[in-house]
């Protein structure tokens, strides 16, 4: 299939990333492997949105600190990259309304010609026999509006956020019928995990299955944010854990300690605080 015939999918992770490690950046990889071995879709790019401080999640730094050591993380990729608008908010906004509000990027008339400057050619010595048709963009971009040309943003999460679904308040239900029938997700499971029982345990994951993609990861790695974060409380070493670029900003603004870990104590979850208030009225 030639790539023109192939959907175009933007791969969306949300989340805290305090700190983001190697294997939040992992994610992206393998989800990009398996869309590419499907042969009907063709990743085009990869967005990092950091939550904001009014999640209110025990232990979460600064959202400015989140984000730079994100932006570090990804540098040097040529098609991952950090989002800081859902940080920027003042309060705390539903993944729903991220998704949607991505889609819409991609909706305006500039997002087809940014997005063709985004992608990587994929043999850098045949950049001088392109360059004579870099204008074909622009005569795409005049011609009637094709909704099989806007790409596909999907949410990109671990078993651990899928399973999250069943948490009571954590999420509202048409919010995860939405996501799942109009977005869609690419879940990153380990391999003999329970995501497939609990899919078919759920009424709304299973009646829209299909557009839920369940990606193994066979090569399996046990890194997260909250084992991270207790190592550096116990004084021991994350390197080869987390980028070398992040581990130097960790050290240099002397982040994650007991008083950061204890930050948000007792404060409820913003979701929760919302749902329950919500289905209260």
């Amino acid at each position: 299939m030639e790539d023109s015939d192939k959907t175009e999918v933007v791969l969306l992770a949300c989340g805290s990333f305090n700190p983001i490690t190697n294997m939040h950046l992992r994610l992206f990889e393998l989800a990009k492997d398996y869309f590419h071995e499907t042969g009907k879709y063709k990743v085009i790019k990869g967005i990092i949105s950091p939550v904001g401080d009014a999640y209110k999640k025990k232990g979460l730094i600064s959202a400015n600190h989140r984000v730079t050591m994100a932006k570090l993380a990804t540098k040097n990729s040529d098609w991952v990259e950090v989002d800081d608008w859902e940080s920027s908010q003042s309060e705390w906004l539903e993944t729903l309304k991220v998704l949607r509000h991505h889609h819409e990027k991609l909706l305006s008339p500039d997002a087809a010609n940014s997005l063709q400057n985004a992608i990587p050619l994929t043999k850098p010595g045949r950049k001088r026999k392109q360059e004579p048709n870099r204008h074909d963009p622009v005569k795409k971009k005049n011609q009637s509006p094709d909704i099989k040309s806007v790409p596909q943003v999907k949410l990109l999460c671990g078993s651990d956020m899928l399973e999250s679904f069943g948490i009571p308040n954590l999420w509202k239900l048409e919010d995860i019928t939405e996501i799942v029938k109009n977005y869609g997700l690419v879940c990153i499971s380990r391999a003999g995990s329970s995501v497939q029982k609990f899919i078919y345990e759920s009424d709304t994951l299973w009646r829209h299955k299909n557009n839920i993609h369940l990606v193994e990861e066979w090569i399996t790695n046990d890194i997260s944010s909250t084992k991270i974060r207790r190592a550096l409380q116990r004084g021991q070493s994350i390197r080869y854990l987390v980028p070398d670029v992040v581990q130097a900003y960790i050290e240099k603004n002397n982040l994650y300690s007991p008083e950061s870990e204890d930050r948000n104590a007792g404060v409820v979850l913003a979701p929760l605080q919302k749902h329950a208030s919500d289905s209260k009225n």
